[in-house]
């Protein structure tokens, strides 16, 4: 089983409604980046899942350390911190 490539993974139509101030920004930025705003959205949504998947999975990953002991004290860390900030050009 091949998972399918942006090129040829099935697009959907959506619809849904937004404030209209929201809609003249993205016409603003879609015509300062000389593209559509189909383009704008897609962008848009792809940087908001990036970002809210990694953030997810970095507190899933912690919840499971958490559950298995991995724990790492206070301070500890600010002595890691101490140390790596003494050979900081700072």
């Amino acid at each position: 089983m091949s998972i399918p490539t942006k090129k040829t993974e099935k697009r959907e139509q959506i619809s849904f409604r937004i404030a209209s101030s929201e809609k003249k920004r993205i016409e603003r930025l879609a015509r300062a980046l000389n593209r559509n705003k189909t383009f704008v959205f897609k962008e848009a949504i792809s940087h908001y899942l990036d970002i809210n998947e990694w953030q997810i999975a970095g507190i899933q990953e912690g919840l499971e350390n958490l559950e298995h002991g991995r724990v790492v004290s206070q301070e500890e860390i600010e002595e890691e911190w101490r140390r790596k900030s003494e050979g900081s050009v700072d």
